[in-house]
C-alpha cells in the first residue's frame, strides 16, 4: 500500500516499503526491549495552518524505519492551549491532545509504529502548567482562583499567598506572586513534591507507559523542581526500566549528578563538544580582534555574562528575586536592622549572578553532596571580589543557608535559592548574554560556551570515554526545537575561523556598501547580521526580519519583550530589507557563500557522522537527515517536507549515486543508525569507545575512533587541509586489523594501516566494518 501525501510535501513515486524492504528491522516484539539505537525529534502542531497531529505522524513509520531509527521522539502529546505551537503551554493532564487528533488516534499512531518495530519517546512536562485565557480550560487553576489557599488544589501551584494577599495574581493584574517558568507569566509552576500533584499529572502517561504505547520519557527543564532527584526516583519506580532523558544543561565540568534516576541528558554537551572539534583554533585571536574593532565590546565573554545576570535579576525575574529576598529576611530573624538586611540582600543577588552552574542540588534535611559545596564556594568567591569587605561575613552566611547548614536552616529558602538560580542563568545567558556578545555566533548555542572557542580532539576522546563509561545511553544531539542556529549554519559558520581574513575584509567590504556610518544596528547586533546572513543564505526578508525582532528584543539593550521600542526596530528592519534589495550587494554576500561552501559540506557531513556514532544515543532532528539552514524558533519548527526525504533515500537505496550534499548527509544519516541498530554489541551501552591513531602531517585534520568492531573518521579543518596541499604526505589511519569495507561508499580498504587520501577519496568521512560482517 502506498504511503499518502505529507501534508508539507509530494508523495515519492514508490512507498517506502517497496523503496528499502532490507532496511525495515525484522524480529519480534522483543525488539522492543533492545537498547536505543536512534531517535527521531517530531514537533507535534495542532493548529490548523500547520497541522502535523498524531495521523501524520504514524504516517511516517516507514519512512522512519527505512532511516534507521528505534524511537519516535515526540514533543508533548497532553491537550494543551489553544492554538499552541509546541505543546509546552498543557492545560490538561488528564486528556491527550484533542488537537493533536485524541486517543484514538494516538493509539492507532503508536500500533502503526510497533508494526514497523518503532517505539515511542514521548516528552514530558512536570514544571508547570498554563494560564489559559480561557481560564476554565485550566481547571485545577480555575479552583484555586475560586477558592485561594483553601482550595484543595492549592498544593498544585507554586503561589506566595503572602505576596497576593491570600490570591493569585494573574497576568494583568499586578508583579505575579506564583513561580513562573522562567519570566513567562502565562506559565505556572507545579509542585511535584506533592504526591497528589505527582500522581494527577503523571496518570495518563504512565497509563500509556503500562500499556506498551510509551517507552521512554524525556524530562522537561527537571531544574524548575523542588527536588530533581526525588522527582526521578519516584518517576523510575512508577516506570521501572523505561530509558529517560533529563533536559539538563550542564556547563562547563559540570557532571549529571550521580543519584539522578536516569539515562542521561537530552544531548546539549555532546553537541558542543562536537562543534568546537571541527573550528579552528587558529582562528581565535583574528576573529577577537575583528570583533572588538567592529563592535567596541570586551574581548572576553564574562562580563558581558555577568552584566547580562544582573540585568535579569533585577528586570524580568524581578518578582522571583523579591519572593526569595523575602524568604531570606524571615530567616534572618527580625533583630536585623534594615541598613543590615540591605547588605544581605546585596549579598544574596550577587552570589546568584555568580553561580557557575544552573543550581546546586540540595535537598533540606540532608547532608549538602561536595559537588553542591563546590559550586556554592566557587559562586561565592567570584562574588566577593563584587562586594565591599563588610558583606563577605553575609556572603559566607548565605551559602551556608543554601547548603542547609545550621540549627537555622530553612528548607523553603533552600529550594527557592535553586529555583531563582535555574532560571536566572537561562535567561540571564542564552536569552541575555548570547544575543549580546557575537564574537562567533556558532558558539552561542544552548549549553554552550561562547568563551570556549574550539575543542581539541583530545579534549573530545575524554568526553566520549566518559560517556561510554558513566552514561552510555545518554542522548546525543546537534539540533532541537531550542538551538538558536541548526547544526548545518553552524557547520558553514565554523569555515569562517578557517579563513578569519577573506571574512573580515567582507565584512567590511559590507558595512561600507553605502558609505561609514550608515548602519542604524548597534554594532553587535550588525555584525550578527553579517553572520546571521552568511550562515543561513539564501535568506527571504521575513525570515531574517523574524529573527533580529528576537534577537534585539533578547539582547534587551535597545528593545526588549516587556519595553519595546518600535521606532529602533523599524530603522533595524529597514535597513535590512535595504541590504536584501541591493542586487550587487546580494551578488557579493552570495559569492562569499559559495566559497564556503566546499568546506562547510566537510564539517556538516563530519560532524553528523561523528555525533551519530560517538557515546550515547543520537537524536535526528526533523527534517535534519538533509541539510537546512534554520534559525531560532519559529523558523525551526517550519514543516518539513517528507516526501522529497523519501525520495531521495529511495534513490540511494536502490544504488543511485549520491547527487548533493542532501543525499550525502541523509546517506551518512540512514547507513550509521542502520549500522547501529544492527549493531548493538557495538553502539549500546555495553559497546567499546577508543580513539583510532592517525599519523603523518596531515594527522590533526582526522578525528577518528573505534565502536566495538567499527570504526568512524571524519575530516576536519578541511581550508586548513586545502592550504598544506590536501592528504599528500603519507598521512595514515592506523586500523589495527586487516580488511575493512566502508558502509557509506562500499569502498574496500585492506590495512591495517589505509591512507587518508584513500579513505576520503569519495567522502570526507568514512565509517568502517570487517569485510567479514554482512552487508
Amino acid at each position: 500500500m502506498s504511503e499518502p501525501a505529507s501534508p508539507s510535501g509530494p508523495a515519492s513515486p514508490a512507498s517506502p516499503e517497496k523503496a528499502s524492504p532490507e532496511v525495515v528491522p525484522s524480529g519480534t516484539d522483543d525488539d522492543v526491549e533492545a537498547p536505543p539505537s536512534g531517535t527521531y525529534r517530531i514537533q507535534l502542531r495542532g493548529t490548523e495552518d500547520a497541522r502535523f497531529g498524531f495521523e501524520e505522524a504514524a504516517a511516517l513509520a516507514p519512512y522512519l524505519a527505512a532511516l534507521g531509527v528505534s524511537h519516535v521522539y515526540l514533543s508533548p502529546i497532553l491537550q494543551a492551549a489553544p492554538g499552541s505551537t509546541h505543546g509546552y503551554d498543557v492545560v490538561d493532564h488528564a486528556r491527550l491532545s484533542e488537537d493533536l487528533g485524541g486517543a484514538e488516534a494516538f493509539g492507532a499512531m503508536a500500533a502503526r509504529f510497533r508494526a514497523h518495530r518503532l517505539r515511542v519517546l514521548v516528552d514530558v512536562v512536570p514544571n508547570h502548567m498554563t494560564v489559559p485565557q480561557q481560564r476554565d480550560l485550566n481547571l485545577p487553576l480555575t479552583a484555586v482562583l475560586a477558592e485561594g489557599p483553601s482550595s484543595p488544589y492549592a498544593r498544585w501551584f507554586d503561589v506566595d499567598w503572602e505576596a497576593g494577599g491570600g490570591r493569585l495574581v494573574l497576568p494583568g493584574e499586578g508583579e505575579p506572586n506564583y513561580r513562573r517558568f522562567f519570566d513567562i507569566s502565562d506559565l505556572i509552576g507545579l509542585r511535584q513534591e506533592e504526591p497528589e500533584v505527582f500522581d494527577r499529572t503523571h496518570g495518563l502517561l504512565l497509563g500509556l507507559v503500562r500499556e506498551g504505547l510509551v517507552d521512554g520519557l524525556r524530562i522537561d527543564h527537571p531544574d524548575g523542581l523542588a527536588d530533581p532527584a526525588g522527582y526521578l526516583r519516584r518517576l523510575a519506580a512508577e516506570a521501572p526500566g523505561r530509558w529517560t532523558l533529563v533536559e539538563k544543561i550542564t556547563e562547563g565540568a559540570e557532571r549529571l549528578p550521580g543519584d539522578w534516576a536516569c539515562a542521561g541528558t537530552t544531548g546539549y554537551d555532546s553537541l558542543g563538544m562536537i562543534g568546537g572539534l571541527f573550528v579552528d583554533p587558529d582562528g581565535e585571536k583574528p576573529l577577537t580582534d575583528l570583533y572588538v574593532s567592529l563592535t567596541g565590546g570586551p574581548a572576553g565573554f564574562e562580563e558581558v555574562e555577568r552584566d547580562a545576570r544582573m540585568y535579569v535579576a533585577t528586570h524580568s525575574l524581578k518578582p522571583e528575586m523579591d519572593r526569595l529576598l523575602r524568604v531570606l529576611r524571615r530567616a534572618a530573624g527580625p533583630d536585623r536592622s534594615e541598613a543590615a538586611l540591605a547588605g544581605l540582600e546585596r549579598a544574596l543577588v550577587e552570589l546568584l549572578v555568580a553561580m557557575p552552574v544552573y543550581r546546586a542540588y540540595v535537598v533540606p534535611g540532608e547532608e549538602a553532596p561536595q559537588q553542591a559545596v563546590d559550586v556554592l564556594e566557587e559562586a561565592a568567591s567570584r562574588a566577593r571580589p563584587h562586594l565591599p569587605e563588610e558583606l563577605h561575613a553575609d556572603l559566607d552566611d548565605i551559602v551556608r543557608r543554601a547548603l542547609g547548614r545550621g540549627d537555622d536552616a530553612d528548607p523553603e529558602f533552600i529550594v527557592r535559592f535553586q529555583q531563582t538560580s535555574a532560571p536566572l542563568a537561562a535567561k540571564g545567558v542564552e536569552d541575555t548574554a548570547f544575543y549580546r556578545w557575537n564574537r562567533m555566533a556558532a558558539l552561542n548555542e544552548v549549553g554552550g560556551d561562547p568563551g570556549r572557542f574550539s575543542v581539541s580532539p583530545v579534549d573530545f576522546h575524554s568526553h566520549c570515554i566518559r560517556l561510554a563509561r558513566d552514561w552510555p545511553s545518554t542522548m546525543t544531539t546537534l539540533s532541537t526545537h531550542d538551538t538558536k542556529r541548526q547544526e548545518d549554519v553552524r557547520a558553514r559558520l565554523a569555515v569562517l575561523a578557517e579563513i578569519p581574513g577573506e571574512w573580515a575584509d567582507a565584512v567590511h567590504r559590507w558595512r561600507g556598501w553605502w558609505g561609514e556610518n550608515e548602519s542604524p544596528l548597534e554594532p553587535d547586533l550588525e555584525y550578527l547580521l553579517w553572520q546571521t546572513l552568511v550562515g543561513a543564505w539564501p535568506l527571504t526578508s521575513d525570515r531574517l526580519e523574524e529573527f533580529l525582532v528576537k534577537a534585539m528584543r533578547e539582547a534587551k539593550t535597545r528593545t526588549s519583550w516587556a519595553e519595546e521600542d518600535p521606532a529602533y526596530e523599524e530603522a533595524v528592519l529597514a535597513h535590512v530589507r535595504r541590504i536584501l534589495a541591493d542586487a550587487d550587494l546580494v551578488t557579493d554576500l552570495t559569492a562569499f557563500v559559495g566559497r564556503l561552501e566546499p568546506y562547510a559540506r566537510v564539517n556538516t557531513l563530519g560532524q553528523k557522522l561523528v555525533q551519530l556514532t560517538m557515546p550515547g544515543v543520537p537524536d535526528v532532528y526533523q527534517g535534519c537527515e538533509l541539510t537546512g539552514h534554520a534559525l531560532v524558533d519559529p523558523d525551526n519548527r517550519r514543516p518539513v517536507d517528507y516526501g522529497r526525504r523519501r525520495e531521495r533515500l529511495f534513490r540511494l537505496d536502490t544504488g543511485r549515486r549520491p547527487k548533493d550534499v542532501d543525499d550525502e548527509k541523509l546517506m551518512v544519516t540512514s547507513r550509521a543508525l542502520r549500522l547501529r541498530r544492527q549493531r548493538p554489541d557495538w553502539f549500546g551501552p555495553s559497546g567499546r569507545y577508543a580513539p583510532v591513531a592517525v599519523r603523518g602531517p596531515a594527522a590533526d585534520h582526522v578525528v577518528a575512533f573505534s565502536r566495538g568492531e567499527a570504526v568512524a573518521l571524519a575530516t576536519r579543518l578541511p581550508a586548513g587541509l586545502e592550504r598544506r596541499g590536501g592528504w599528500d604526505g603519507g598521512t595514515e589511519a592506523d586500523l589495527g586489523r586487516q580488511g575493512w569495507r566502508d558502509v557509506l561508499t562500499g569502498a574496500m580498504h585492506w590495512g591495517p594501516s589505509v591512507a587518508a587520501a584513500e579513505l576520503f577519496a569519495h567522502l570526507p568521512v568514512a565509517l568502517l566494518v570487517p569485510r567479514e560482517v554482512d552487508r
